[in-house]
């Protein structure tokens, strides 16, 4: 069998083994954490503690910690939950850049077409920054329900400048939201000096189990729920907790906040000899996002090329077939063969964007694995491109 190398791992990464065995542990419990018998309380108190652990690493307030399923889950919650608390004010306007993850970017499309939302779309640079004046501008309606922005894009790995973003809502008494599902335990995060509404984060995005996250809001918000049922997590999210994939989150987020920085910095440098000799080797390659690697401007793990004549589809078959594991966006939306609206906003032709991929590095990347793609990829896209070529005759 061809020897893998997974470089996609902002899609998902593997199970950290603290997390797996914390796992374990918790699910040998009985017990419904809503249960007020002793068995249902000792599991309550796992969850609470989970809580705890998450809110102090974040540098949030334990009670701000609203658990869900994972990133759609919060993402669904805070922008559907702020918009209908908005609109009892009368606030019906939504804020929200052009790059969103379709987790943000599709709420609003459906609170358009469903609840007469009037949506300011901001636009972003080539680099894909959102527009701080056009966000400003936006801001000076007095009807806006909510903006939200993505922390850092999932696909090109451009940083947002959220902390001027939540300080001019803030300024405007309109609630900032952003997702941040990418960011943790790539850049550090304090939320407290970030004063936001709400953050989303994800658990399996870090090392912790799938079907679970957060959405950290702050708690003198009267969110609006989008599950009825039961009243949990003091009636924002209804569902029977889950205590066991809670506590393998928490030791997750603790992992990735204490082992960040060094982690940025290893994780980066093989980003780097990505780059640099994919350029160097590859003539077709463009380098999407922002090109300084030497700051907090790009996600430290990622890396993403536009190839110049291929089919994005075609080049990540023809590296899979060679043992790498990419992708051509969000996994969300793999296997659809349209141009990425990400680029789409930045300015990109859509025929060219199509021909995109991201390699996404993660704590068991080596440099063998970089070494493993820069081997097989000039030949890959040579070939993808000759075969888009043949199409573009057809």
């Amino acid at each position: 069998m061809t020897e893998r190398s997974y470089l996609d791992h902002a899609a998902t990464t593997r199970m950290l083994p603290q997390a797996q065995r914390r796992w374990l542990e918790v699910s040998q419990l009985v017990g419904n954490p809503s249960s007020l018998h002793d068995s249902g309380r000792r599991t309550r108190r796992v969850v609470e503690e989970a809580r705890e652990s998450i809110a102090a690493d974040l540098h949030t307030r334990p009670s701000a910690v609203v658990f869900t399923s994972g990133g759609t889950e919060a993402d669904n919650l805070a922008v559907k939950g702020l918009f209908w608390l908005g609109e009892e004010q009368g606030r019906t306007r939504v804020v929200a850049s052009a790059v969103e993850h379709h987790a943000v970017l599709d709420p609003v499309r459906w609170l358009s077409e469903h609840e007469g939302a009037q949506v300011h779309w901001a636009g972003v640079d080539r680099l894909g920054r959102v527009l701080l004046d056009d966000v400003r501008q936006a801001l000076d309606h007095d009807d806006v329900a909510l903006c939200t922005v993505m922390w850092a894009n999932n696909e090109v790995g451009t940083v947002q400048p959220v902390q001027q973003l939540a300080d001019l809502c803030r300024e405007r008494g309109v609630p900032f939201h952003t997702d941040a599902v990418q960011v943790l335990g790539q850049l550090p995060i304090n939320l407290q000096d970030l004063g936001a509404a709400a953050v989303t984060i994800s658990s399996h995005k870090i090392g912790g189990p799938f079907g679970a996250g957060a959405l950290i809001v702050d708690p003198d918000l009267r969110l609006t729920p989008v599950l009825h049922g039961g009243g949990h997590e003091r009636e924002v999210r209804s569902g029977t907790l889950d205590a066991a994939g809670i506590a393998a989150f928490a030791v997750a987020v603790h992992e990735a906040v204490v082992h960040q920085e060094g982690f940025a910095r290893e994780v980066s440098a093989l980003r780097n000899h990505l780059i640099e000799r994919v350029l160097l080797e590859v003539p077709a390659a463009q380098l999407n996002g922002e090109p300084r690697l030497d700051g907090l401007d790009r996600l430290p793990a990622n890396a993403h090329f536009t190839f110049s004549g291929c089919e994005g589809d075609a080049l990540l078959l023809l590296l899979d077939a060679a043992g790498i594991d990419c992708s051509t966006g969000s996994a969300c939306t793999a296997g659809i063969p349209e141009a990425s609206h990400v680029l789409l906003a930045m300015g990109a032709d859509a025929e060219a964007s199509r021909g995109s991929l991201r390699f996404s590095l993660g704590r068991e990347t080596t440099k063998a694995d970089i070494d493993h793609l820069l081997d097989v990829l000039p030949a890959a896209v040579e070939r993808a491109g000759r075969a888009g070529s043949v199409r573009s005759r057809s």
